[in-house]
């Protein structure tokens, strides 16, 4: 059996557990994603599998 966990949908799913008992810091969560997935973008990481 191979499980392929990739890192964006990791990312998502832990941002949105954290909005959702954190409201306050969606501001500060979606800054922090927008800049995770512009450098995994950047230096080509996109193909990193965990």
């Amino acid at each position: 059996m191979n499980i392929h966990l990739g890192l964006t949908p990791l990312i998502s799913l832990i941002a949105g557990i954290v909005i959702l008992f954190l409201p306050r810091l969606l501001n500060y969560i979606v800054a922090l994603y927008l800049i995770i997935i512009g450098l995994i973008g950047l230096f080509g990481a996109g193909q990193l599998r965990l």
